[in-house]
Formats: structure tokens, C-alpha cells, sequence
């Protein structure tokens, strides 16, 4: 059956706070009896949750996965895994088993797309997850990549104002979102929300609170202009606010989904070694939270942390965390040691849901004419492996290609941040590559931005690579640009300036320097705020725009010598 896309539009009436709903049949008790028989006890009430995290718009399957290898346990062999319809698929299959399904995601669903995706401005994925049946989104930080009221429209609908690769084509609409976006943390400048803080849902007749939110450090990671007029509040403060106003209500049992997370170094159902954020928030947040579902660091975990189930399901929807609870119906609380947990792979082994394969290969076919488009030639792949120094390959031709396009402004260095570039690039067997792959590569749609800097500026550019002393952010320079820093030295003096010189000239501290950056960083993205200091701003082309014209305008790029970026002790 071929995928229709739909035309008509529905707009979702959000209120700032909570919304209720009743999401399961009811548990009937016994009737009937006499005053002196003896009612027996109400059977707890079972929920099946389905979770994922840090979806990115993959809605074909990214590739294969490390799974154990089925004749010897102890090794691994590479599996194929994700695909949406796969993915709905397995959801289908559990909901099918349990009336009590709620399906969650912890962010990061949408931004940061491959080209399926995100050349159609991320209406794939949500048309996806609207016959997926996702219940709940928890806003994460890439929800913001194309602002605030972009991912209004993302749930309310409508079409985008001047884009034409949109379902609102031809005459046609689009619907918006049929599930929640949830942001408790997220407010406005008169203390609303953006959106709802949480939802209640019934199973039983008990209430249960989901309650969504993100990072609170989402405004270091984002464009500025995106995020205008809001502010991001502590995760465990926001949560615990909550929870007098929903015993109020009733709820006696909050789940909290939030795009924050940790790191382990075991297996993807393992949790040993958990560190990270993750870990102080849930040791902060009231006892009525029994389950935190967790994301961004793109981890896969099953811990309990603080006598709480805490889980995270990888990234790109290769995996899916399959949670059982029971709820007590006297106490309406969760049934003690009731909060089960497994990660599962999504491997391919099930028949596929045709409508959301339909719908996947509606939008291949519209965008195979440029995705399949060789774009360039390399000697090599290039690719994001960093060197002691944080300079790699792939990080070294960007720029090089921003310095090249923005040298009709007078550009001598550009700087490109690490977090913005999110695939290798790997030519085939003729050393080709395809548009697809360097959209895949940088798929924001950031614009080139040239600006003034002094010397002075570019070093405290340097210095804050290091602003966030738990993640570093390497940016990666052009070629000509060189400096040393050194692991020793302490936060803020870590480049000497003396060693940073362009074309083999030592900068002059005082002079002024035309550099290129992208609109992100432009603007005090990913917390280079000096570069918002920048005067004489002159705005570029798309940056994927430009790799393309740089890799067109050469026969073969050359993979780089790594040899920009020293480390000293």
C-alpha cells in the first residue's frame, strides 16, 4: 500500500500545566458480598512501559549492533538493528500482550536527522511516531536545533513558514504530533511552561505521573536565538517541586522522563561503574519517583541507583528498554521490587509494520534524487577519531572548506565544534561520496557567519574548550592555524598565546582577525561566548552547502595530516 501522507491539520490544545488521561480498562473488584464476608484483597494492577531515548530521526536502521553471539555467548557478532517500522514492530508485539502500555521517549527524538528525516524538517519521525503509538516525549536539547516555536509547530502542527520540502507541499498539511511533549523544567518568562510539566495516566483507576523534562544545561549546547525568553531549571529541584501539587491530585507513583544521563562501561543491560550527571539527580529527587528513564549521552544502561530503576536505551532506536511495574491499588504506590527492566536490541527478525515501511520509503523516494548524488571524491575516509591533541581528520576538511568559502570576506581561520559533526564520512571502492553522507555528517542547516576577533579574543576562544571541565569540546581548526596546549595547566590558562599563530605568524594580541564559524557557536553556542563578541558579522551559505562546493571544486581531497593541534605535558 502506498503511503498517503496526510492532508489534514489538527492542532493540539496543550495546557501549561499537567493533563490527565485514561490509559488502561479498569480493574473490577468483587461485588456483592455481606457484611460479614470477607472482600478479597484487589490484585495489583501490571504496566508494560517501552522505552527509548536519543532517537535522532533514524528511521532506517543506522547500522548493525555488537549483539552475543548466539552459538558462543562469551564473543559478539555484529547484528543489523533499528529501522522505525522494526522498531514498532516489537512495540506492537508487547502492547499486544499487555492492555497497560505506555510508550516513552527520553529526547532527542527529532534534530540531528540523516537526510530522510531532516530534509523534510523532521515531519518523518513524528508521522512515524504518531503510528508507532508513542505516548510521551521529554524534550531533550536537539528539540531546540530550529527553535522554540519550530517545536511548537512539531506538536501543534501547521505548516513551515518558506520551506518547501515540507507535507504542506501541493497543497497538503501537516498534523503535528498525536503524542506529548512534556517539559517541566523549560518556563517561560511568567513561570509557565512551555510545555506541560507532566501527564497522568491511569491504569486501575491509580494515577501514575509522567513527568518530562530536560537538561538543565541545554542553553550551553544550543543556538541562543533558538531558546530566547526561556530558562532551564534544575531537573531534581523541578521534579520535587512537583510532587505536592500530584499528591494532591492523587499520585502516590511519578515516573520521570529526562534527557540527562550517565555512562557505565558494561554491557548495553549492565551498570557497572555508573558516573555522570544522572547519578546526583536521582539521589536528589522525592521517593515517590520509583523509575527514572534517562538519555543524552547516547549510553545504554539498566541500573538501580538509590533503590530507583534507572535506564537508558543507546541512541538512533537500536535498542528499546522494555519496563514491568505493578501498582498497589490500596496505596496506589508501586508495588515494592515490582520495577523490572531489560534493553533489548531491535533486531530484524520480525515482520516490519507496513504502514510506517510505507511511510519510510515515501520519503526515500523523494529524496533519493539528491541523496544519491556524488558530491566528491576522497583518498581516504575521514573520520571523527581524535588524536592526543583532539584534532581529527574529518574536523580538519570542514574547516578547511569554511575557510575557503569564507575568504571573500577575508577569512584566515575557521573553527568548527566537534558536536556538530555526527557521522564519519567514508567514500565507497571509487573513493566517492554521496550528498546523503555529508548531510549525514552535518544535517543543522547552520550558515556560514564571518566576524572580527582580536588576538586577544581568539585565545580566549582556545580557552574555552575547557569551560566545562567534564566535557571537553575540541574546536577543530583550518589549515594555517596553529597553536599547542597543555593537560597540565589549569582551566583558563591552558593555550599560551605565544604559540598560536596563523600561517606561521605569531597572532598579535591586539590586532583584529576576520575568522568563520557557524550561526551556532556564532552566537555563544556550546559555550564560546566570545564568539557573540564578534564585530563586522557577515552571513554565509549553508554549511552543508559548502562542504559540498569544496569537495566538487578538488578531483580528490586528501585525508590531513594531523599536525594543527600539539599537546604539551
Amino acid at each position: 500500500m502506498k503511503f498517503i501522507p496526510t492532508t489534514l491539520c489538527l492542532s493540539l490544545a496543550l495546557a501549561l500545566g499537567g493533563c490527565m488521561s485514561d490509559s488502561s480498562s479498569s480493574v473490577s473488584g468483587h461485588t456483592g458480598a455481606s457484611n460479614n464476608e470477607q472482600l478479597p484483597a484487589a490484585a495489583p494492577v501490571a504496566v508494560k512501559m517501552v522505552a527509548i531515548n536519543d532517537f535522532h530521526g533514524n528511521l532506517e536502521s543506522p547500522g548493525t549492533l555488537a549483539l552475543p553471539d548466539p552459538k558462543d555467548p562469551s564473543k559478539t557478532v555484529k547484528t543489523p538493528a533499528g529501522g522505525v517500522d522494526y522498531l514498532a514492530a516489537w512495540v506492537k508485539q508487547l502492547r499486544d500482550k499487555s492492555p497497560n502500555t505506555v510508550v516513552v521517549s527520553a529526547g532527542d527524538l527529532i534534530g540531528a536527522s540523516p537526510l530522510v528525516s531532516g530534509m523534510f524538517h523532521d515531519e518523518p519521525t513524528i508521522e512515524a511516531m504518531n503510528l508507532l503509538g508513542l505516548d510521551i516525549n521529554a524534550v531533550g536539547n536537539h528539540e531546540f536545533d530550529d527553535g522554540q516555536d519550530e517545536l511548537l509547530r512539531m506538536q501543534n502542527g501547521g505548516c513551515k513558514p518558506g520551506a518547501g520540502d515540507t507535507t504542506c507541499q501541493n497543497g497538503g498539511s501537516f498534523a503535528g504530533a498525536k503524542f506529548r511533549f512534556l517539559a517541566a523544567n523549560v518556563q517561560r518568562p511568567d513561570g509557565s511552561t512551555l510545555f506541560p510539566a507532566y501527564e497522568i495516566k491511569k491504569y486501575g483507576n491509580i494515577p501514575v505521573a509522567f513527568i518530562g523534562m530536560t537538561l538543565k544545561g541545554t542553553p550551553d549546547i544550543v543556538s541562543p536565538a533558538g531558546i530566547q525568553g526561556l530558562s532551564f531549571k534544575d531537573e531534581a529541584d523541578t521534579v520535587n517541586a512537583l510532587i505536592p501539587k500530584l499528591k494532591a491530585q492523587g499520585v502516590a507513583a511519578a515516573v520521570v522522563v529526562v534527557h540527562e544521563g550517565g555512562y557505565q562501561t558494561g554491557t548495553f543491560d549492565d551498570c557497572k561503574g555508573i558516573s555522570g550527571p544522572i547519578v546526583d539527580i536521582v539521589k536528589k529527587l522525592d521517593k515517590t519517583v520509583g523509575l527514572v528513564v534517562t538519555g543524552h549521552t547516547h549510553q545504554a544502561y539498566n541500573c538501580v541507583i538509590d533503590d530507583r530503576r534507572v535506564t537508558s536505551a543507546k541512541n538512533y532506536g537500536q535498542l528499546f528498554t522494555e519496563i514491568d511495574f505493578k501498582l498497589d491499588p490500596v496505596s496506589k504506590t508501586f508495588v515494592p521490587g515490582s520495577i523490572q527492566a531489560v534493553n533489548r536490541p531491535v533486531t530484524q527478525d520480525i515482520k516490519p509494520l507496513a504502514n510506517i515501511t510505507d511511510l519510510v520509503q515515501f520519503y526515500l523516494n523523494r529524496s533519493a534524487k539528491k541523496a544519491e548524488e556524488v558530491v566528491g571524491k576522497l583518498g581516504g575516509s575521514l573520520t571523527r577519531n581524535a588524536n592526543a591533541a583532539g584534532e581529527t581528520t574529518l574536523g580538519d576538511v570542514i574547516a578547511d572548506s569554511q575557510l575557503a568559502a569564507g575568504s571573500k570576506q577575508g577569512a584566515v581561520v575557521a573553527f568548527m565544534n566537534p558536536g556538530g559533526i555526527r557521522a564519519d564520512l567514508v567514500p565507497d571502492a571509487n573513493g566517492n561520496v554521496s550528498y546523503k553522507q555529508i548531510y549525514t555528517v552535518q544535517p543543522f542547516g547552520n550558515t556560514m557567519l564571518t566576524m572580527k576577533l582580536t588576538g586577544e579574543q581568539i585565545d580566549q576562544l582556545l580557552e574555552q574548550q575547557w569551560s566545562d571541565p567534564a566535557r571537553g569540546k575540541m574546536l577543530q581548526v583550518s589549515s594555517g592555524f596553529s597553536y599547542s596546549w597543555s593537560k597540565s595547566a589549569p582551566v583558563g590558562s591552558k593555550v599560551d598565546i605565544k604559540s598560536i599563530t596563523i600561517n606561521g605568524v605569531p597572532i598579535d594580541p591586539k590586532a583584529r582577525y576576520t575568522v568563520q564559524v557557524n550561526n551556532f557557536i556564532g552566537g555563544g553556542g556550546d559555550g564560546f561566548t566570545v564568539l557573540a563578541q564578534g564585530t563586522d558579522r557577515v552571513v554565509g551559505e549553508v554549511d552543508v552547502d559548502v562542504m559540498q562546493r569544496y569537495l566538487q571544486s578538488r578531483p580528490v581531497v586528501a585525508v590531513p595530516k594531523l599536525n594543527r593541534i600539539s599537546v604539551l605535558p
